[in-house]
C-alpha cells in the first residue's frame, strides 16, 4: 500500500491483465458475470470464482454451458438494467456474435471482453490482433456498432472495466474491450479502483426506466426485444441507432500520441503492438529518424480526424498489427491517398521485435 499525494491509500497489486479485469469488475459494482473458459482469457473466470464476490458484494458469477448460453444470459441480465459482462477469446467471441447483435438491436448496455488469440478456426492459443474486423466492423448481422476499447497495459485492463460500463450505460450500447493474449497474460503493477456499491433495484428503475424490473404498482411492464416486423418501424429504429453512433463518433474518440509533434513519419498501432512500437520510436530517434507513434485507444470510434491531420504533416505511415492487415484499411480511408500507408505484421502467434518493425519501416516507408 502506497500513499498518494492526497494521503489516500492506493491499492497496488502485481497481477495479470486477466486478473485485473476480474478484480475491477468486482470493485466497479458489477452485478453479474457469465462466461465460459477458453485460453488465453480463462483467468478472468477463474479469478472471479476464487474471489467469491457473491459472498461480499452480491455479484453473480456463473460458468455457462457454452459461449452461446453466456451471451444470452448477459442479454437477460442487461435487460433488467444490471451491470453485466462476459469474456472470451476469439473463437468464443465468434459464437457470441448473434447474441451481441441482439444486444445492440435491443440497445442493452453490457461489457464484453475479448482476449484475442490466433486464427482462423481454433488456430493457436498464442496472441493475435486479428479480431479487428470481427469487432470493429461488426461480426454479427445488421447495421450496428460496438464501442471498442483497446487496452495496452494491465492498468488499462482494470480501468477500462469502469469506462466500459460508463459508456455502455451512457449510450445504451454494448462495449467491447479488445485486448490480446499478451496483455491478458502479462503481469504488471496495477492500481485497483476503490469499491463502488452496486445499484439498488430502486436506483436502477429511476436511472433506467426501460429496464424490466417486474411490475411495480402503477408501472407498466417493459418488453425488451430487438424484433420489429414492420419495415417502416425497423427503419426508424435503425435511423435512431445511426444517429446515436454519430453522437458517439463525435464525443468518444480516444487516442494517445508518442513523440508525434515533430514527427516526419508515423507508426500507428494498438494494444501490445503499441508497447513494442514505443521502443521502435526510441531506436529510430537514436538513428536521427523523426518517427512518432499514434495509439488508437478507441478502435471504434476510430481516430480518423487526427490521422487526417497527420497526413498533411508526415511523409508516410506504417500500421503495425499482429495480423495480415486490418486496421490499415481504416488508416487508408482516413488519409484518402494524401500519404503513403503500409502494413507490417506477424501471423500465427509470432510476436514481432522492435528491430523487425524498424527494418520493415525502412523498407516500406523510409
Amino acid at each position: 500500500m502506497n500513499q498518494s499525494q492526497t494521503g489516500m491509500a492506493k491499492d497496488i497489486k502485481l497481477m495479470k491483465g486477466n486478473e485485473a479485469v476480474a478484480h475491477a469488475a468486482i470493485r466497479y459494482g458489477a452485478d453479474g458475470y457469465f462466461g465460459y473458459p477458453i485460453t488465453p482469457q480463462s483467468e478472468i473466470l477463474e479469478t472471479l470464482m476464487l474471489e467469491k464476490p457473491w459472498e461480499t458484494t452480491g455479484m453473480v458469477v456463473l460458468q455457462a454451458e457454452s459461449e452461446v448460453a453466456a451471451i444470452n444470459m448477459v442479454y437477460g441480465g442487461a435487460g433488467t438494467g444490471k451491470r453485466v459482462m462476459t469474456s472470451s477469446s476469439s473463437p468464443g467471441i465468434s459464437l457470441k456474435q448473434e447474441g451481441i447483435s441482439y444486444l445492440a438491436g435491443a440497445e442493452l448496455p453490457s461489457l464484453i471482453v475479448n482476449v484475442m488469440r490466433g486464427g482462423p478456426g481454433l488456430g493457436t492459443i498464442q496472441p493475435s490482433q486479428a479480431d479487428y474486423f470481427q469487432t470493429v466492423k461488426g461480426g454479427g448481422h445488421g447495421d450496428y456498432r460496438l464501442i471498442t476499447l483497446a487496452p495496452y497495459s494491465v492498468q488499462e485492463m482494470a480501468d477500462f472495466v469502469g469506462l466500459g460500463f460508463e459508456l455502455a450505460f451512457k449510450y445504451s450500447n454494448p462495449v467491447i474491450m479488445l485486448a490480446d493474449g499478451i496483455i491478458g497474460q502479462m503481469m504488471e503493477k496495477v492500481v485497483l479502483p476503490p469499491f463502488h456499491p452496486r445499484k439498488t433495484d430502486a436506483e436502477i428503475i429511476a436511472e433506467s426506466p426501460w429496464a424490466t424490473q417486474g411490475k411495480p404498482a402503477g408501472r407498466k411492464p417493459n418488453v425488451i426485444t430487438s424484433l420489429e416486423l414492420d419495415p417502416a418501424k425497423m427503419e426508424e429504429n435503425n435511423l435512431r441507432f445511426q444517429a446515436k453512433y454519430r453522437k458517439i463518433s463525435e464525443n468518444e474518440v480516444r487516442y494517445e500520441e508518442f513523440r508525434c509533434k515533430d514527427a516526419e513519419y508515423l507508426l500507428i498501432a494498438f494494444g501490445s503492438s503499441a508497447r513494442i512500437c514505443q521502443k521502435v520510436v526510441e531506436n529510430a530517434r537514436n538513428e536521427g529518424i523523426k518517427l512518432g507513434l499514434l495509439r488508437p485507444i478507441t478502435l471504434w470510434p476510430f481516430p480518423t480526424k487526427i490521422i487526417q491531420q497527420y497526413a498533411s504533416q508526415v511523409k508516410g505511415m506504417l500500421s503495425v498489427e499482429l495480423n495480415a492487415g486490418q486496421m490499415v484499411e481504416d488508416i487508408r480511408l482516413a488519409v484518402n491517398g494524401k500519404v503513403k500507408v503500409e502494413h507490417f505484421g506477424r501471423l500465427g502467434g509470432i510476436v514481432f521485435t522492435p528491430d523487425e518493425i524498424l527494418e520493415a519501416f525502412k523498407q516500406k516507408i523510409y
